[in-house]
């Protein structure tokens, strides 16, 4: 008896399905590129927790405009293979350059002056003090 073939597109749509409905309910999905993020309200201010393991702080460009956290990373992996004799050839070759980008809308105006972010272990923390005024871009330093 033959195989019906629209059977496996059945089966691999059921298997998206369930990862679907696995990721939704863990707390949403994780979109390739983007960096997953707490975003935490206090009563002084809004921390942000980002995971991004791997990068540097030269690699990571963090900003503030109008409300929006813009956070983008990007790195080159290491390209080169060579054997003892130099020379050498990939099987296969997928480390390359990784960026991760997100951007977070904040529900109220911070102090642009009292921004300040430290990146520890893969992890960078953006503390945000709330206050109401000027919405203009502003550079936010990582230490």
């Amino acid at each position: 008896m033959r195989r019906n073939p629209f059977d496996e597109i059945e089966e691999m749509l059921d298997r998206v399905s369930k990862q679907v409905e696995e990721g939704m309910a863990s707390g949403g999905l994780q979109v390739p590129g983007t960096v997953p993020v707490d975003v935490t309200d206090t009563s002084d201010e809004f921390v942000v927790t980002a995971d991004l393991p791997g990068y540097e702080v030269e690699d990571i460009d963090l900003t503030l405009t109008e409300g929006t956290v813009r956070l983008e990373a990007s790195r080159d992996e290491e390209a080169e293979f060579a054997d003892d004799e130099g020379e050498g050839r990939y099987l296969r070759h997928e480390r390359t350059r990784k960026t991760a980008n997100r951007s977070i809308r904040l529900p109220e105006p911070v102090d642009e002056d009292g921004v300040s972010a430290g990146y520890e272990n893969g992890v960078l923390t953006v503390r945000l003090p709330k206050e109401s005024g000027d919405e203009e871009s502003k550079q936010i330093d990582i230490e």
